[in-house]
């Protein structure tokens, strides 16, 4: 018997008292009986996104709420911004350029963090732009981008939205969505949050809804406005995916019981620990600076595809880590330290990495990186 763990960035472990409230009888979404459950959901996202708006629940992956951000509030030829510093930035683009938008991207390079005075400077030569894009987390790269001070200078400009996706970033950052001037943020069920695969969660803001209302891009089954609509009366504006929106409030039980604040240090802690415990085995990291506390991405040791250590942590040791995507695979494997996550679970992986090397033929001391991990989660700072 191999024992399976998984360690990837998404989809995530789900806790058993959360699959156990999605156990219970299915209920008719247009019942009363639904009404209150949906209620207590949207007030829950508020608490989660930190924001006075409603926060749109679709049935669909991430995605799905990736392109409901763009066809209702851009118009075709209109002119965005998108960073792009990994395999998600250019997801940003190819949907934008599918709706016929006049892409301006800021190319950074992988393992690196967009600059904000790049964006500032891509806004000042174009005051037409109408929405800069970017993620939180580039989940490819393990690299968080400074959403605040990016947000601080988007903001400076009237008609131009900040767009971003948190997809993997949710509750392992601190994204204040009001208090920073978030316009649009997409989030999504299998990671932080903790559920299976299949909601996407949207916060929009007074200076996006305003924007809406002149959209003539077309739409149907992401039609926002419908949606805030519906969410008045505790609906969605299509059938509800019932189950896992009671599993969303158990969820964010869950959540308060730990306390935001407590949640975001949990992430910023493994995170902390998963990265020295990688160097102590004498491993790079991919990501050259700001790092994310939802996933580490390991640069594979000279001679060793990351593809083939991906596949030996999960054939040979049971856990599902990731490898690389597009111009990293092979170069990378990334372990996630993401939503239903502990101490053992860092500690787990670790030793399966270096297990994993040493059965490779690598020169690596078993135990090195256990070690700092050991070390470093046995006090309370991250």
């Amino acid at each position: 018997m191999l024992k399976r763990y998984l360690l990837a960035p998404g989809p995530t472990p789900v806790p058993p008292e959360v699959l156990m409230s999605m156990s219970m009888p299915i209920i008719h979404h247009r019942s009363p009986d639904f009404i209150p459950v949906l209620e207590s959901a949207k007030e829950g996202l508020k608490w989660l996104y930190q924001t006075d708006n409603d926060v749109l629940i679709l049935c669909s992956t991430g995605t799905g709420g990736m392109v409901g951000a763009v066809n209702n509030f851009f118009n075709p030829s209109e002119k965005v911004i998108v960073v792009n510093g990994g395999k998600f930035g250019e997801r940003w683009t190819r949907i934008c350029k599918s709706y016929g938008l006049d892409v301006t991207e800021i190319e950074v390079r992988w393992g690196y963090a967009v600059r904000p005075e790049q964006v500032e400077e891509a806004l000042r030569g174009n005051p037409d732009i109408k929405g800069v894009f970017i993620q939180a987390s580039e989940t490819s790269t393990g690299v968080y981008h400074d959403i605040k001070t990016v947000a601080e200078v988007v903001g400076k400009y009237d008609d131009t939205l900040m767009v971003v996706d948190a997809i993997s970033a949710l509750v392992a950052h601190d994204l204040k969505t009001d208090e920073w001037g978030i316009d649009v943020m997409v989030g999504g069920s299998q990671k932080g949050v903790m559920l299976p695969p299949g909601l996407a969660f949207v916060s929009v803001s007074d200076k996006a809804w305003a924007r809406a209302e002149k959209c003539s891009m077309p739409n149907f089954y992401f039609n926002f406005r419908a949606e805030r609509e519906k969410l008045k009366n505790n609906q969605t504006n299509f059938t509800s995916p019932v189950t896992l929106i009671i599993g969303l409030n158990e969820v964010i039980g869950i959540l308060r019981k730990e306390g935001l604040e407590n949640a975001f240090h949990r992430h910023a802690r493994l995170a902390h620990a998963t990265r020295e415990a990688v160097r102590a085995t004498g491993l790079n990291l991919f990501a050259k600076e700001s790092p994310s506390n939802s996933v580490t991405a390991i640069e594979a040791p000279a001679g060793i595809d990351g593809q083939l250590i991906y596949k030996t942590l999960r054939e040979s040791f049971g856990v599902t880590a990731a490898g690389g995507q597009g111009d990293a695979k092979g170069k990378i494997f990334r372990i996630a330290h993401l939503g239903y996550t502990g101490i053992f679970d860092v500690i787990t992986a670790v030793s399966a990495v270096e297990m994993t090397l040493k059965k490779l033929g690598h020169d690596v001391k078993l135990g090195s990186g256990v070690a700092v991990a050991e070390e470093l989660l046995m006090g309370d700072k991250a």
